[in-house]
């Protein structure tokens, strides 16, 4: 697979998100500010509740702005479009379609493979993900991992100039998460393009990011960002390296930081907390 320039450059400008409840409003992100360069890898950390799924649906277009602006290349965007792909915490794959004809379907339906072509894309993608041998199977006879690799594979397949990637992850055993990470490593650096990967783990965003974003309690706003100048490609061994031991500890400072603010404001609850904190250790 050859190497693939398609990233564009997203920037976030002064991003304000409410919502008007019978309770009241509730502000969710208040001021915030993001550039996310082409071709990059950034992975975005906060408390829960914090906003991060609201930022993705903005930056998608899912949802509309209270203030502020979301610009692609420079052109602002209303609403959601191809250039922009999504991958969810929960699987969206169509369970009446094989893995194949899940990974298929976005160029397929827009005409943009067809043939030999289309079988060549999506063979090569699923032997990257290891699913070439699952290629007739349905939704419901993978395993969770499994499904998250063919959710990875549906969407590089499309190659987004942005891609958000919302705790994709998330619930796998350890053993599989580290698979998963693995994978999502050797598509990035094969197809490229821009990344913004929503984490509730220090060391994930370390061992992914070319940026780790760390977004303050509600209101969300960008508390800092860490440039993690990290060799690639990264293996375990990189987590004993003074470097990356210098980062996480900032990174820890800061989210631990954050985790209090919330706990003590009474959106984060005792074991959402508890849980929270054994992430970032």
């Amino acid at each position: 697979m050859e190497n693939i320039t398609i990233g564009g450059r997203l920037e976030a400008k002064n991003l304000t998100k409410t919502y008007h409840l019978d309770s009241g409003d509730r502000e969710v992100l208040r001021g915030l500010n993001l550039t996310l360069e082409p071709d990059t890898l950034t992975a975005l950390m906060g408390p829960t509740g914090c906003g991060k799924s609201v930022l993705i649906n903005l930056l998608a277009g899912y949802e509309p702005l209270t203030n502020g602006e979301i610009c692609l290349d420079g052109q602002p965007i209303h609403g959601p479009d191809k250039d922009r792909l999504v991958v969810f915490q929960e699987t969206a794959l169509f369970p009446w379609l094989t893995t194949y004809e899940n990974v298929a379907y976005g160029p397929k339906i827009r005409g943009e493979l067809k043939g030999a072509d289309l079988t060549n894309s999506v063979m090569e993608l699923l032997r990257h993900v290891g699913l070439d041998s699952f290629r007739d199977k349905y939704p419901a006879q993978l395993s969770g991992g499994m499904q998250r690799r063919a959710e990875l594979a549906r969407a590089m397949i499309n190659q987004p100039k942005v891609t958000l990637l919302d705790e994709p992850f998330r619930g796998l055993d350890a053993m599989t998460r580290d698979l998963m990470r693995d994978h999502y490593l050797t598509l990035f650096e094969k197809r490229r393009g821009t990344h913004l990967f929503v984490t509730a783990e220090i060391d994930e965003g370390l061992l992914l990011a070319d940026q780790l974003v760390i977004v303050t309690n509600r209101p969300a706003r960008v508390k800092k960002i860490l440039p993690v100048n990290l060799p690639r490609p990264r293996s375990e061994e990189i987590r004993s390296t003074p470097e990356y031991l210098t980062l996480k500890a900032e990174a820890l400072e800061l989210s631990h930081e954050e985790a209090m603010k919330s706990f003590k404001a009474g959106s984060l609850s005792s074991a959402d907390f508890v849980g929270a904190y054994a992430a970032l250790n």
